[in-house]
């Protein structure tokens, strides 16, 4: 799976720190989701699309 996290992040100029505790996980957590080391739970994936005002499959595709 593809994400576009870092993407969307630089284009609103946020940290992975500051996504993080939006999110209320750690910032190692945003870095292996950018990182595709981890997927994150739908939930998840729901909320990192509301922050960005983005669809879920805006932010993750498969490859």
């Amino acid at each position: 799976m593809k994400n576009e996290i870092r993407v969307f992040r630089a284009k609103q100029r946020i940290t992975q720190d500051e996504l993080a505790l939006q999110l209320g996980v750690s910032r190692q957590t945003i870095n292996a989701i950018e990182n595709n080391k981890y997927f994150p739970s739908l939930e998840l994936a729901l909320k990192i699309a509301k922050i960005f005002n983005c669809t879920v499959e805006e932010l993750f595709s498969l490859e």
